[in-house]
């Protein structure tokens, strides 16, 4: 939403800068999202000049060279070369002198144009940021003298707040309405409401020649319409086009600009018919059937369905409620009779048809929101009057109102005091909350224990409770001003779920490992999803954002991948991230959904949805990428930095020691890798307490060059859990530490080598680990030699070689009979 403040000084007028009205704002609950200047800058050197003379250009037939005065008087003219064809001696115009800035930033100089000199322009419309129009030059008052600055005859600059208005608050869709906020968060006068000043003919009666039938009141509330006769048009007024303009509306001509304004004006949309195209006299609102085309204003052949609301003639279709008019029943240049329509529309049945069709509009995004009925009168309101100044109209009188709503008395809500102060942490007198209520708007009237507080029409869908009165009185007081003081909520005692302090826990690993968290989207594209190759088929969103976010992710690693492609994009190719975040799959009767603490409770919603599969298989996964260089800086070993299988095992392996899980890896056969978007030879399976839970390993190049990662499933690793720690007496005996070096076929994975040397070593065996790797011509082609450091400890006594001898041959044995390896010397 723009808020020229040209427009909103209209109605109020705060003694703030724009800086400081944002900051207000903001702090209340309308956020203003950024200040923009819209016109010209450089005010000085626009003024209003007298067109001396205006001869042919003598190089050039379409320029003329002019002799303007500027305010130095007639013997001290400007020459300005002009390329309007409507230029002539007499006129007075708009002129910008060397110095000047124009609304792209350009900032006028002194030129030649085809030889002659040039010192400065003669403005038309568009080149001060009033309207469109560039045909022809402005041509202003006589009785306007030359010299005067333009800023004081016509709105050529003005600062814009551009608003983020939440949902709940269409009645900040409108001028007036942010005005009312306005007036609430800094105590500037308020001008009374402009429907309040209207042209009369507002009583419901019937019109002559017109009538109405709304066949799907569910969809359409109510529905006003009020016809004009004698209408001529033509173009809007200066002051008309610079607040559309300023506004982000392109003026078009005095109707349509009507409608236009009242809409940004009230926040409710409004539709110019042309009588004389309304086949039959009658406006028939209803559902349209399936296949039913209807072509809109921008001559677009629309298809529709029945789940869409029209408004139809004698002769069909005349435009798409709410959202479009359809091109037959346009306002145009010989229109004499007006029909104005101000209907309300159901906002969720008009976000599909918007959604549906791809056609959004400024009126959709309106109606989206639920615009209350009460305020379809106070635009008719607006709009007559406008209508009979602007265009000459004759108000035809009577209003039809077809009105389906039942009769409902305005909500009364008590406001007590005590419960602001509960809930504020704060005292706010009574006389103070009447008045921040007031000012929004509200009726109120004093109560034994507080306020009696009248809910006006445009605020009922949104303060429906007494804590939504609280929250009023709260945001306009000042949320800044409010103590930092705890919920008085008796016998609460803050504790984490078992899986909450596990999932914290795997926060604090991976970031204790050097890794950052991201967050990412749950959506991704087709593409993405297709380039890891997988055979699981994501799930397509019946109603994406965009073809960016069309289908479920299946992977985590998706959403990383992104991140790191756009840090690379970037300058930063070394990342070391991790995520979070749930994976969708389809569900499959021959894959079961691992057990665990994660379930549903048996009973709910969400455990019945899981019982029928009416929901996706839904998982909460964790996932690393390195990337680069992105070893984590805790591992000095003096190794160059990579990220290799070792990288991410390791950071893996941390995380299973602070959840305390046992990991263990299985490697597939060496032709495959454990994903098909993994390195073949360089990726493993990773088993949580024996269960399958994820993957580890080199990412394709094809996907990250360089990268490694893993992904797992949390729900798994949290039920593998230990939850409570085991612990070992310590001894003060040192160990006894001894190495070997066995050869083995070069398909023999470390990790199956020391799982058999922890079985074979015994209770005597305190570790194991592998320090070396070696393969050459001492081990023979298709061998290697993995060096093994062993320590082994007792709890009563000092080992000596002897008392370990039997447990390192039983070691080399099961290493022989198992695996074929042989101890080298």
């Amino acid at each position: 939403m723009r808020v020229p403040l040209l427009w909103l000084h209209d109605y109020t007028v705060p003694q703030l800068t724009p800086r400081e009205l944002e900051q207000r704002l903001t702090l209340t609950g309308t956020k203003v999202e950024a200040v923009h200047a819209h016109g010209v800058s450089a005010l000085e050197h626009f003024v209003v000049g007298k067109v001396l003379s205006a001869e042919p250009h003598p190089d050039a037939d379409r320029l003329s060279i002019c002799f303007v005065d500027t305010g130095l008087g007639p013997t001290h003219p400007s020459q300005i070369v002009c390329g309007a064809d409507n230029v002539a001696a007499g006129q007075t115009v708009a002129v910008a002198s060397p110095g000047a800035v124009m609304p792209d930033g350009t900032r006028l100089k002194t030129a030649k144009l085809r030889g002659q000199p040039s010192n400065g322009m003669i403005l038309a419309e568009d080149e001060v940021g009033i309207g469109g129009d560039h045909w022809g030059i402005m041509v202003l008052d006589d009785a306007l003298a030359a010299g005067t600055p333009l800023i004081e005859v016509l709105p050529i600059a003005t600062e814009v707040l551009e608003l983020e208005i939440t949902p709940n608050r269409p009645d900040c869709l409108g001028v007036y309405g942010v005005a009312r906020e306005v007036h609430a968060a800094t105590g500037a006068p308020l001008a009374p409401a402009p429907w309040l000043d209207g042209a009369g003919g507002d009583e419901s009666g019937d019109i002559p020649g017109v009538s109405v039938e709304v066949r799907c009141p569910d969809l359409c509330p109510r529905f006003t319409l009020r016809a004009f006769e004698n209408v001529a048009i033509g173009p809007s007024p200066t002051w008309l086009k610079a607040r559309l303009s300023a506004a982000g509306q392109r003026p078009i001509n005095n109707v349509v600009d009507i409608t236009n304004y009242v809409m940004l004006l009230t926040g409710q949309p409004l539709h110019a018919f042309d009588a004389d195209r309304v086949a039959g006299g009658t406006l028939v609102v209803r559902r349209a059937t399936d296949g039913e085309r209807v072509t809109t204003l921008d001559d677009v052949d629309r298809s529709l369905d029945a789940r869409m609301v029209v408004i139809d003639d004698a002769e069909g279709p005349t435009s798409i409620a709410g959202i479009m008019g359809g091109n037959r029943s346009e306002v145009h240049e010989g229109s004499t009779r007006v029909l104005l329509e101000a209907a309300t529309w159901d906002g969720p049945n008009l976000q599909r048809t918007s959604t549906r069709l791809g056609l959004r509009s400024e009126a959709s995004g309106r109606f989206e929101k639920g615009l209350s009925a009460g305020s379809t009168q106070e635009a008719q309101a607006v709009a007559a009057r406008l209508m009979v100044e602007l265009t000459g109209a004759t108000l035809v009188p009577g209003t039809i109102d077809v009105d389906h709503r039942e009769a409902v008395e305005p909500r009364v809500l008590r406001l007590r005091e005590a419960r602001v102060e509960r809930l504020l942490g704060l005292a706010v007198a009574r006389a103070d909350q009447a008045r921040i209520l007031e000012a929004l708007g509200f009726t109120v009237a004093d109560a034994e224990d507080g306020l009696d507080v009248t809910v006006p029409h445009f605020r009922a869908a949104d303060v429906t409770r007494e804590v939504d009165l609280v929250e009023e009185v709260g945001r306009i007081h000042g949320f800044d001003k409010l103590p930092g003081t705890l919920p008085s909520r008796r016998g609460a005692i803050g504790v984490l779920a078992p899986e909450q302090r596990l999932r914290r826990r795997t926060e604090d690993a991976l970031i204790g490992a050097g890794l950052y968290e991201v967050v990412g989207w749950s959506f991704t594209s087709s593409a993405a999803q297709a380039r890891l190759g997988t055979s699981v088929a994501p799930l397509r969103l019946r109603n994406p954002m965009s073809e960016e976010q069309a289908v479920m992710r299946t992977h985590v690693l998706t959403s990383l991948l992104q991140t790191a492609e756009t840090n690379a994009r970037r300058g930063t190719p070394d990342v070391r991230l991790f995520e979070i975040g749930s994976v969708y799959l389809p569900w499959d009767e021959a894959r079961e959904r691992p057990p665990g603490r994660w379930d549903p409770p048996a009973g709910t919603l969400a455990a019945a949805a899981w019982a029928d599969r009416a929901l996706p298989d839904e998982r909460t996964h964790v996932a690393a990428l390195l990337a680069g260089a992105a070893r984590p800086a805790s591992w000095n070993d003096g190794d160059p930095p990579r990220a290799d299988l070792f990288a991410a095992k390791g950071v893996l392996e941390a995380l299973g020691r602070a959840l305390r899980v046992e990991l263990a890896f299985s490697v597939p056969e060496r032709d495959g890798a454990a994903e098909p978007f993994l390195h073949p030879g360089r990726a493993a399976r990773v088993l949580a307490g024996g269960a399958p839970a994820g993957w580890v390993g080199e990412l394709h190049p094809s996907l990250l060059e360089g990268g490694a990662a893993f992904e797992v499933d949390l729900g798994v690793l949290i039920a593998q859990a230990q939850g409570v720690p085991v612990y070992r007496d310590l001894t003060s005996f040192p160990a006894l530490r001894e190495d070997l070096a066995v050869s083995l076929a070069d398909a023999v994975p470390a990790a199956a080598v020391l799982d058999i040397v922890r079985r074979a070593g015994g209770k005597l065996l305190a570790s194991a680990e592998v320090f070396d790797v070696y393969r050459g011509a001492q081990v023979g082609e298709g061998r290697q030699s993995l060096a093994l450091r062993l320590a082994f400890r007792a709890g009563d006594r000092t080992l000596t070689s002897d008392d370990v001898a039997p447990a390192r041959a039983k070691i080399i044995k099961r290493l022989r009979e198992e695996l074929g390896g042989e101890l080298r010397d």
